[in-house]
């Protein structure tokens, strides 16, 4: 099978969220924002992270064991960032498994190889370089935001996954009550970039964490998401909370190929 045919979505857009004025002054502009804005903040993530995105590795690996995730299996991490979710699943497959990483921003790559040592390769969601077929577990922790097209993103995610095969997902999440999203707000609009900006000193990853949550905020339900990806095939797709006001798990799982 030829590498990262040209996508093709027939059924209807589905950007992740409404175009952000405030940040770029057309929806086409948004892809090379988010990777620039990435850019220029990589050596500051993993202090971001580390504060305020659940940074440690122990939830990640338990949940992506909860998933199904087991030794020796192929895994692909998109948006590695600074490889949290890959060295959670490198943990789980062992050395008889690998983990692969891919990610549009190359700071976000030169982090991830200070402290992961698996293969690397620049490349969107949208257009994975990789065959059909080819891994047993996709997984993007806090990422899905920036994708350009969930129906198109879900449906390469399908491509290169074995029949059989699972997508795990962790992404951002707001509370549905009054109070509980004016709460959620308060602390990660106000709090939390005022905190980056004293910890970094750099205007950029306080940018990056007004980013975060204007994203979050118009990010689309996640009964949007779920049904993104069962347009494109995938069996089982679901969502929990995990986090109330911080994060939120999709899974979905490829068909088997039936018997010839």
């Amino acid at each position: 099978m030829s590498v990262s045919p040209e996508p093709k979505t027939p059924g209807e857009r589905v950007p992740p969220h409404s175009p952000l004025g405030a940040y770029y002054d057309a929806d086409e502009k948004r892809s090379r924002y988010v990777v620039d804005l990435f850019n220029r903040t990589a050596r500051h993530y993993n202090t971001i992270e580390a504060l305020f995105l659940n940074g440690g590795l122990l939830y990640r690996r338990y949940s992506l064991r909860r998933a199904g995730l087991r030794p020796g299996m192929k895994v692909l991490d998109v948006a590695i960032g600074t490889a949290a979710v890959a060295r959670g699943a490198a943990k789980l497959v062992g050395r008889e498994g690998q983990v692969y990483g891919v990610d549009p921003s190359t700071g976000m790559l030169g982090e991830a190889r200070r402290v992961f040592h698996g293969p690397l390769t620049q490349g969107v969601a949208e257009r994975l370089p990789f065959t059909d077929n080819t891994f047993d577990f996709v997984t993007m922790g806090i990422a899905l935001r920036h994708v350009s097209d969930l129906v198109t993103t879900f449906r390469e995610y399908l491509r290169v996954l074995k029949p059989g095969g699972t997508l795990w997902i962790l992404e951002g999440h707001i509370p549905r009550s009054r109070l509980g999203h004016q709460i959620t707000r308060f602390v990660w609009a106000r709090v939390i970039p005022g905190m980056t900006l004293l910890s970094t000193r750099s205007r950029d990853a306080k940018l990056l964490m007004d980013y975060y949550w204007d994203t979050v905020e118009q990010c689309v339900p996640p009964e949007t998401i779920v049904r993104a990806m069962n347009e494109v095939g995938f069996e089982e797709a679901r969502y929990r909370v995990v986090v109330p006001g911080a994060f939120c798990e999709y899974t979905g799982r490829k068909g088997q190929e039936p018997a010839s």
